[in-house]
């Protein structure tokens, strides 16, 4: 083992961090069963579980030998880049636990295991009102931790940095004002043009869910994920879980009908997991085997499901394929399933929304979820808040609070700060894809030749291998030449939706 690793005091460190990282295994996999397999009520234990898995954790974290070999690690000259990399993660981590009480980490961990599920009821019984105390609680503990990891700027900065290491608040408040004019002014002239239409009849397609399992095997065998190594189920929300770069899962839903919302979701998913499996297997069980931020492993879902899943390319090549499990696609054209991919209307729920609007939902969340750490909003308010702001933002409202206010999984885990990752990711994945064209061909030339292992690679040379090696800005900024511009994606919306509906 540790093979990218030459010094003997890192060696020494790695060895002693596979107690952490076993920890941290072994609650990644109850963290999938609790969402997949595991009974409603065995929450009451598993719950107790969560909060003394992270304690035990944070405890051999902080312990003074683990720190001592830190620091004589980090005093040690000539490390290379995956060393340092180590030292910087291990560091960060310490920094972040070392704020946080034990009893703290243990009740945060305990109230959100418990709140997953009580949200899937609430959801289920469309009543905000079930969840309410438990979001009430989450949020008060979430300004808390807040103060307690402190901040230079804003408070909500200590919660983005748990999940986009630097990010600032004002730097999502600069993202969104660079990207709010245009997405208003094309969705406009999209509305306006005379080929739009908001609906498609393809929504309405009813399918047999075991042949759509089947059809979202194949795909995943067509893209190359390895079943070996990984899986596919099924729960409430699509989410991707690593336990380790050989053992990664990921998951979709079914509803019967609307088909492009459980294969977009399984090619959205594919992106995550392909993240985790590409890491370079010298790195395996060390701090730095996994994403290194929300954001750039959004990056990664957002780029296979919208520069590859809703391409023509990828409709056109597949089209056989999709009619083999869904025989009612024998009344359509290719040019048919590649409207409805690419529908654009706003949509009430954020996982089903198009390119055009996906953004404008995530605006929403962090305006939110400022406001509540500012203690500007109340959790009792939030219902009515969410439909007077889908209203303002995108002219539709909730009809009940599922569709509303309770249709996200997030806040239920505790991941205030999580959202604006979804934006960066979206962003970045056009960006990439200019990045790859100017190195090996067109995209839709490489989807057309199925040359799936030349773009695996790719992103495996410029941003899977490296882990969290490097800090996330440092390796967008390796792997592209350059740092994140939203102008590159909405160029990619200017000219896609030009030639769609001639705005």
């Amino acid at each position: 083992m540790f093979e990218a690793f030459e010094n003997k005091k890192m060696k020494k460190l790695l060895d002693k961090f596979l107690d952490i990282w076993s920890v941290a295994y072994a609650g990644s996999l109850l963290g999938w069963d609790t969402e997949t397999y595991m009974p409603a009520s065995s929450i009451k234990e598993r719950s107790i579980v969560f909060g003394r898995l992270t304690v035990l954790a944070q405890r051999m974290l902080l312990s003074p030998e683990f720190r001592e070999l830190v620091n004589q690690a980090e005093k040690e000259e000539k490390l290379n880049d995956f060393e340092k990399g180590v030292i910087r993660v291990l560091k960060r981590e310490i920094r972040i636990f070392e704020k946080l009480p034990p009893e703290f980490v243990e009740e945060f961990e305990k109230l959100t295991a418990e709140a997953k599920v009580v949200w899937r009821k609430a959801k289920e019984k469309s009543d905000f009102s079930i969840f309410e105390p438990y979001l009430t609680k989450i949020v008060d503990m979430s300004r808390k931790k807040a103060e307690l990891l402190g901040y230079d700027e804003h408070p909500y900065d200590a919660l983005l940095d748990l999940f986009e290491e630097g990010l600032k608040t004002r730097e999502v408040e600069d993202m969104f004002g660079n990207l709010k004019p245009s997405l208003v002014d094309i969705l406009k002239r999209i509305r306006n043009s005379d080929g739009y239409r908001d609906k498609h009849p393809l929504e309405k397609e009813k399918y047999d869910i075991e042949k759509m399992k089947q059809l979202n095997k194949k795909i995943l065998e067509l893209f190359g994920f390895d079943f070996n190594r990984g899986r596919l189920d099924i729960s409430a929300h699509p989410f991707t879980n690593s336990m380790g770069i050989f053992d990664v899962r990921i998951t979709t839903r079914y509803a019967g009908y609307d088909f492009r919302r459980s294969l977009l979701a399984v090619i959205h998913e594919f992106g995550h997991g392909l993240y985790e499996l590409q890491i370079d297997e010298k790195l395996m069980a060390t701090p730095i085997a996994t994403g290194v931020s929300l954001g750039v492993h959004e990056s990664q879902s957002r780029f296979w499901e919208n520069m590859i899943g809703r391409s023509l390319a990828f409709v056109e090549t597949n089209f056989d394929l999709l009619k083999e499990f869904l025989p009612f696609l024998e009344k359509y054209q290719i040019s048919d399933v590649y409207r409805y991919f690419n529908l654009v209307r706003p949509e009430l729920i954020r996982v089903e929304s198009d390119e055009v609007t996906y953004n404008q939902h995530i605006i929403l969340r962090f305006e939110i979820e400022k406001g509540l750490i500012e203690e500007k909003l109340d959790v009792s308010e939030l219902p009515q808040i969410w439909n007077e702001n889908m209203d303002r933002i995108l002219g539709i409202r909730p009809p009940n609070d599922a569709l509303g206010v309770l249709q996200d999984i997030h806040w239920s885990m505790g991941a205030i700060g999580y959202f604006p990752t979804y934006s960066i990711g979206t962003i970045l994945a056009v960006q990439i894809a200019r990045k790859m064209e100017s190195e090996i061909g067109n995209l839709s030339d490489l989807i057309h030749e199925k040359k799936y292992g030349e773009i695996r690679t790719w992103l495996k040379d410029k941003i899977h291998r490296w882990g969290s090696t490097y800090p996330p800005k440092e390796l967008i900024k390796r792997a592209l030449g350059e740092n994140m511009n939203v102008r590159y994606f909405i160029d990619h919306l200017e000219r896609k939706y030009k030639h769609l509906y001639a705005i």
